[in-house]
């Protein structure tokens, strides 16, 4: 069990609607074969927080070299680790990346805390959309293929990963999820992480753009408190608007936490249940889809 999370022991992945394949990642502190020609390690790390804010009588254990804490370890040797797990991590995205554009396949990793309305969202998204391509879905999750079932009902391929103990996906899981997909020149696929503001920001999955979904639910302070996540994404979907005549929200507060965490960031503000603000996210992905390389062997 990872010393600074508390990653689990294993991983399993499987198709929707099929028996399981692919299958045991084994425990995360050993390297272990697959039935690629590679063995996979992994171990998790934190980011250090960008914008710290503490008060007088905060106790800061992101603060060192590391931005980290494991008990018995050095900041010099957790840095050690960190860098050994993420160039691994790294390599295997850069595989999925090179796959992905080699088929035409535009990919976006939606990362939030649970219950921000992913789902829902890519529900909706593939409703509106499905028309138009060819949409695929890989699903994470500790248990259960529960959001899997709600993507696979609307027509659209589905993967669910069941990541047990893990609090995020990696490259390596999403390389064997794509062996299970179908996936066409012009495609979408969406990938759905493990509820988690802090540890899924650390790790590349060969997405094209990570997509940060804020429920106003949950509070504007959210990307002041997770600045890491803020600033790995490329846009903020601030989802559940059609609440917001029920809450003490401060928009405009919860945009400048955003901002302060990345400046780059962009940001639509939605509503997976009644539409509003989603054709800008669609025109948002038609326009990063459309600046993806040509496929090898293809006209540009």
């Amino acid at each position: 069990m990872c010393t600074v999370c508390g990653c689990g022991t294993a991983a399993s992945v499987a198709k929707v609607g099929a028996e399981a394949v692919g299958a045991s990642h084994g425990e995360f502190h050993h390297d272990h074969a697959h039935p690629h020609a590679h063995g996979h390690s992994h171990l998790h790390i934190h980011q250090p927080d960008p914008t710290p804010d503490h008060g007088v009588d905060a106790i800061d254990f992101g603060a060192g070299l590391a931005g980290g804490h494991a008990p018995g370890l050095s900041p010099e040797r957790m840095i050690s680790i960190e860098r050994d797990i993420l160039s691994k991590n790294d390599a295997f995205a850069a595989e999925n990346r090179a796959r992905l554009r080699a088929e035409g396949v535009f990919a976006l990793n939606f990362v939030s805390s649970p219950g921000s309305g992913k789902t829902s969202l890519l529900v909706r998204t593939i409703t509106d959309l499905g028309d138009r391509c060819l949409i695929a879905v890989i699903e994470g999750d500790q248990q259960t293929s529960h959001d899997a079932d709600r993507i696979r009902a609307t027509g659209a391929q589905a993967v669910q990963i069941n990541t047990g103990k893990g609090c995020h996906l990696d490259a390596h899981m999403v390389g064997h999820a794509l062996d299970q997909l179908v996936l066409g020149t012009g495609g979408l696929l969406f990938i759905e992480n493990v509820g988690n503001l802090v540890c899924p920001a650390a790790f590349d999955l060969g997405e094209a753009h990570k997509v940060v979904v804020l429920s106003v639910t949950e509070g504007e302070d959210k990307p002041l408190k997770y600045p890491g996540m803020f600033a790995a994404a490329d846009l903020m979907l601030l989802n559940k608007s059609d609440l917001l005549p029920h809450l003490e929200f401060d928009m405009s507060a919860c945009m400048a936490a955003a901002l302060r965490a990345n400046p780059h960031i962009q940001i639509l503000t939605v509503s997976a249940k009644t539409g509003e603000g989603l054709p800008a996210f669609y025109a948002w992905i038609e326009a990063r889809a459309s600046l993806m390389p040509a496929p090898a062997g293809d006209p540009a």
